[in-house]
């Protein structure tokens, strides 16, 4: 059985026919799926049944997604989020996403949207219990990669699963600058990259968790990609 196979989805969207293809495409790919047309009803949903993610719109009749998410998270910490929003949304709206685990923008692709909830569920639900392994280390940064805990001079950094992914690619390529491509293959398993903001949304969240821990440690090299200093 595969990372995904069996899992269930939570799809909260308020307009009947997205919530249909959503639900159609996600059950041929063997999802389990709950579908709510707002916070109400997906809170009810969530209590019953304990989903393993959640596809939330951003805008909802009763409530904010955002709201949400955060909720659904606090009472279930090893969920995984992926949020809806609209290609024109604020940037202070995608900016707020970052206690997720990867967002989606409308109009969407059908099969991004399976492979996206796929990859976020390889990240957060493993095929198997993983054996005890040493810790990644880079300067004063440590992985555990046992525990998915991370630390920086001794100090706990509460990371989601794609940041974690994220971090642990940077480590294992120590000093080398890794390519955006390489890194929206590796850490989003996109098979065919394409024009995507979603690098430099998520390098943006791990500098604002590590740089008030330490000087700046993630290198941007203009037009290339990303490196540890």
């Amino acid at each position: 059985m595969t990372a995904h196979e069996g899992a269930t989805v939570l799809v909260v969207e308020d307009e009947p026919s997205i919530a249909d293809v959503l639900t159609i495409a996600l059950r041929y790919h063997r999802f389990e799926v709950m579908a709510a047309g707002c916070v109400r009803d997906a809170l009810a949903l969530a209590e019953r049944t304990r989903p393993d993610a959640a596809l939330l719109d951003v805008m909802l009749p009763d409530g904010d997604g955002r709201a949400l998410g955060r909720e659904l998270r606090l009472r279930q910490p090893d969920l995984a989020v992926v949020f809806l929003t609209a290609r024109d949304a604020p940037a202070e709206i995608v900016g707020a996403l970052g206690f997720g685990d990867d967002y989606i923008t409308k109009p969407f692709n059908i099969d991004e949207v399976v492979a996206r909830i796929t990859a976020v569920l390889r990240r957060t639900r493993p095929d198997d219990v993983l054996p005890q392994r040493p810790p990644l280390r880079y300067g004063d940064l440590e992985l555990d990669e046992t525990t998915y805990q991370v630390h920086r001079a001794g100090t706990t950094v509460e990371l989601t699963p794609t940041e974690y992914a994220l971090l642990r690619f940077l480590v294992r390529n120590g000093g080398r600058i890794v390519p955006k491509e390489q890194l929206l293959r590796h850490v989003w398993q996109y098979e065919h990259p394409a024009e995507s903001t979603v690098v430099e949304t998520y390098i943006s969240y791990l500098r604002r968790k590590l740089e008030p821990l330490g000087p700046p440690v993630i290198h941007t090299r203009r037009g290339v990609g990303y490196g540890l200093a």
